[in-house]
């Protein structure tokens, strides 16, 4: 089965020297590739695991450090410490590096050979002091970096590091994102305001903004022949109404949406850009706000967030990424409403039109209602049900000297009944640990009101994404009580503003 990062690389450096001389390093070298090969092998890795030839000395560890970061292929480093590597030769090293880290602790055996131990065998598999040096020397320098031990046969394991490699693909995403905004983000709004200065240099991402009227003109020039092909395709793919099929009173709606949908796209890739905004205040020669267009490309990948909402839409973005090859999708969301029956209380999330498809697993429908804000003609969507399941709610909001991602656990349901007057893609769920001490906690988080909502990439591997990143994360899951939430936030406000230093 191809791996979801069958593009990318992940690299394999074994620490070692040369105390013990050529046949103990000709077994390390042995044991490190079967190493990597039991990680490339793993189903739950979704990147190539390349071995590199073991590193003895600070010049080779230094070399293969810049290598690896001026590598595209490259999204991230695993180090292990087979024998006993000296830390200070990895200082260079580890000061060089700039992509993800990940320090496995391992050795070559599961299990001890208690009756024919020699101190050849200690020698030669000293990993239990050995990543300890490392380790200290990571720690020493404030390396950011994602520590897991355990045999990699073990698949729990295997399965760790897998999602370490979904984050650090997730920050490779970042790195050289663009994000195009056509217009701003809705008036006296505060939560999409942004620092994207600040937000290229965490992050890596470029956010610009183009004139709408530059999408109305590209969505005018539109091939109708392709126009055709793509109709054809919803026709295919969704239960389109029958007003907007071919011979519908309405299908010149349907047809001018999925002009919205080619020219949007070419847009971004003529442009380098895998994530976009727009807003309903400023559509300019625009008939209709995109919806169906917006739905599509987000479940093509793309990032998207309304309002001008830049951060959600980069956000999105490295939601795709992370859970590429998962079951289930990533979505730009909204907590809408509550349902507060005591006991049952339940949130009712959607958007004016945007929610991908990715959420489920049936058949949407796609139809043309109102909007009732944005002067303009009605717009085309898709409407469904998100599928049951767990997922992870996430908002990155700016704190003025940082980012701050808040994440939690759901637990997604079918609606209570059904929603014949509600035409928008929706999802119902369930916050952990509960209703009041996630709203609280949300609320005392500042997060924001746009969110992604993620069935694919968990909890786990946005914890990853914001270490690597620097970010800070906040969760709420089953074991949040609001005191101690409260004294996390403020923890954590003491925390980032020293780290900034003076």
């Amino acid at each position: 089965m191809s791996k979801p990062y069958a593009d990318r690389e992940v690299w394999f450096l074994t620490g070692s020297q040369d105390l013990y001389g050529e046949e103990t390093l000709r077994q390390v070298a042995a044991q490190s590739q079967e190493v990597a090969r039991l990680l490339d092998a793993s189903p739950d890795v979704p990147a190539p695991i390349v071995w590199k030839p073991v590193l003895k000395d600070p010049a080779s560890i230094r070399r293969a450090m810049i290598d690896a970061s001026s590598d595209d292929r490259v999204i991230g480093v695993v180090t292990w410490m087979h024998t006993f590597s000296p830390s200070k030769m990895w200082i260079h090293g580890l000061d060089a590096l700039t992509k993800p880290l990940l320090h496995l602790h391992t050795q070559a055996n599961v299990e001890l050979p208690w009756s024919t131990i020699d101190f050849d065998f200690m020698n030669l598999n000293q990993a239990a002091h050995g990543d300890r040096e490392h380790g200290y020397i990571q720690s020493r320098m404030g390396v950011p970096r994602t520590t897991v031990a355990g045999h990699v046969s073990n698949p729990a394991v295997a399965a760790r590091v897998g999602t370490w490699v979904r984050a650090a693909a997730g920050v490779a995403a970042t790195r050289d994102m663009r994000v195009v905004r056509f217009g701003d983000n809705m008036r006296y709004v505060a939560v999409t305001e942004g620092d994207k200065t600040e937000a290229e240099i965490r992050l890596g991402v470029s956010v610009n903004t183009w004139g709408v009227n530059e999408l109305a003109d590209a969505v005018a020039a539109v091939d109708p022949s392709a126009v055709d092909a793509l109709v054809a395709e919803y026709e295919d793919l969704y239960d389109v109404v029958p007003e907007l099929r071919r011979g519908g009173e309405r299908h010149a709606s349907l047809r001018y949406a999925a002009s919205q949908e080619i020219a949007l796209e070419q847009f971004l890739v003529e442009r380098g850009a895998t994530a976009f905004t727009d807003t309903f205040e400023d559509l300019g020669a625009l008939r209709q706000l995109p919806g169906i267009a917006a739905q599509r490309l987000m479940s093509k990948g793309y990032g998207f967030g309304a309002e001008g909402d830049w951060k959600t839409a980069v956000l999105v973005r490295a939601a795709k990424v992370m859970g590429a090859g998962l079951p289930g999708g990533a979505s730009l969301m909204e907590d809408y409403t509550y349902d507060l029956t005591p006991g049952n209380e339940l949130i009712l999330g959607a958007h004016m039109l945007e929610i991908c498809p990715s959420l489920t697993t049936k058949r949407p429908s796609v139809e043309i209602h109102p909007l009732g804000i944005g002067g303009k003609e009605d717009p085309v969507r898709m409407v469904f049900d998100t599928d049951p399941g767990v997922g992870v709610v996430v908002a990155l909001s700016d704190m003025r000297e940082r980012f701050r991602l808040t994440a939690n656990v759901v637990d997604i349901i079918a609606p209570p009944e059904p929603l014949p007057h509600l035409p928008v893609a929706r999802a119902v769920w369930r916050p952990r640990p509960d209703f009041t001490t996630s709203a609280e906690a949300w609320l005392t988080a500042g997060a924001a009101h746009h969110t992604v909502m993620s069935t694919g990439a968990g909890v786990d591997a946005f914890e990853i994404f914001a270490d690597l990143t620097r970010t800070e994360l906040l969760v709420i899951d089953e074991h949040t009580t609001r005191r101690g939430f409260a004294d996390q936030v403020r923890w954590n406000q003491a925390y980032y503003r020293l780290a900034q230093g003076l």
